[in-house]
């Protein structure tokens, strides 16, 4: 069985490092890919051979927003079932609504700890029905 392979697309180092963090304890296999905005995330899924498991999408990010790198992440074929995870500061409820209508899988409030973003990275992970909305 090939190790899980997650992309997290998130302008802040921080962010990232913490996701890395979190992910290793959730899943001790996986693959990490990351990419610092929208344009750098399509360029590297544009190739077919980038083809991740789950996509985790902040949504603040410079140059290209996550709704529109959400858009044109659904508009490349052979992710059309990988699941996009909204991954952000933001709980305003029109962006909940707005990238569930884009076709985001969860939208994900990033949590304050380590320890509560890693156990939602082990829900998603083992495919738990969650609701639409995860937040701490």
């Amino acid at each position: 069985m090939s190790p899980i392979t997650c992309l997290l697309i998130d302008d802040d180092p921080d962010d990232r490092e913490i996701f890395a963090l979190a992910l290793d304890e959730a899943d001790k296999s996986h693959r990490y890919l990351t990419a610092q905005n929208g344009f750098e995330a399509l360029e590297l899924l544009k190739g077919d051979s980038s083809r991740p498991d789950y996509i985790f999408l902040d949504l603040n990010m410079p140059l290209m927003d996550g709704k529109e790198c959400l858009r044109e992440i659904k508009k490349i074929e052979h992710l059309s079932d990988v699941p996009v995870i909204i991954y952000s500061t933001s709980s305003y409820a029109k962006d909940v609504e707005d990238t569930k209508l884009l076709g985001a899988t969860y939208f994900l409030t990033k949590p304050s700890s380590i320890r509560t973003l890693t156990n939602f990275l082990v829900d998603i992970l083992k495919q738990k029905t969650l609701p639409f909305y995860l937040k701490a």
